[in-house]
């Protein structure tokens, strides 16, 4: 089982929650950090890091001395990843999707492939977590690549947890994509039902099963509350703004270890998730 743990905005409580379930459940779970622009869980999971692995995407490079400049690698580039003046060209790396399609229309086959470091994979464990997360590559634009590289170590024996990047663009359809369900995390405020409301529209297109945890619940208003009842969508926790929480967030530690009856709380949504999740 797969549950992404994702929000509209940053700031609402979302690695809390996915670390703090992770953490409650007896049994061996994964939790992969794909927040890589980033990634926190570790600062709370303090995990064993075990292995590190510098991840490359592949991109173009042009042999000069094959190549004709007849255009063709440029006009199937929707990413304008290269570009043909006269007798130059040039490649644009940052621009790449990796796709391939420059080299499988190259007559001369004077295309060929070459890696571009974007971040790094670092894997570990702590007690009965098994941890991975990514850290993009300082000045890299695109993060959906380290994103599915982290998921590819997703084991099915067990169960998965992905504390997803925030908001609701191309990181975070990555790490929603394909999941058994999403739980999203919001706050009471004006910002954070802006943000949720965005955040459920992207969950209905990707056609995934999803809840909600309201964090800091008895601040704001009540409109997200309402907004969820008309959308159907299930509250499946509460977490109040309690000064003790917040302290033991500021320690970097976890709820369900320093407030136990906590734990039990965190053990029922889980309970509730894979019941919704079928």
């Amino acid at each position: 089982m797969i549950i992404s743990i994702a929000s509209g905005k940053g700031g609402t409580g979302k690695t809390t929650v996915a670390t703090n379930l992770a953490s409650a459940i007896d049994e061996e779970v994964q939790l992969l950090d794909c927040d890589v622009e980033e990634p926190n869980a570790h600062l709370f999971l303090n995990p064993d890091i075990r292995d590190r692995e510098t991840f490359f995407v592949p991109v173009p490079e042009i042999d000069k001395a094959k190549c004709t400049y007849c255009k063709k690698c440029a006009e199937i580039c929707r990413f304008n990843a290269i570009a043909v003046f006269n007798q130059t060209i040039m490649t644009f790396p940052e621009l790449c999707h990796s796709c391939g399609g420059c080299m499988a229309v190259c007559p001369e086959n004077a295309v060929f492939e070459t890696g571009r470091e974007v971040g790094v994979v670092e894997r570990g464990e702590t007690g009965s977590i098994d941890f991975t997360h990514g850290r993009l590559r300082v000045g890299e634009a695109m993060s959906p690549p380290l994103i599915h590289k982290v998921r590819s170590f997703i084991r099915k024996d067990i169960l998965n947890i992905i504390d997803a990047p925030p908001g609701t663009s191309c990181p975070v359809i990555s790490a929603m994509k394909g999941v058994d369900f999403v739980l999203l995390v919001t706050e009471p405020t004006p910002f954070g039902l802006h943000d949720l409301k965005l955040a459920v529209e992207a969950v209905k297109k990707l056609g995934l099963p999803r809840g909600l945890v309201i964090n800091r619940s008895d601040i704001g208003d009540q409109q997200v509350e309402s907004y969820a009842r008309a959308e159907n969508l299930s509250i499946l926790m509460e977490i109040p703004f309690d000064r003790r929480i917040a302290e033991v967030y500021s320690r970097g530690e976890l709820i369900v270890n320093e407030m136990p009856e906590w734990k039990g709380k965190f053990l029922e949504l889980y309970q509730n998730i894979t019941e919704m999740a079928g």
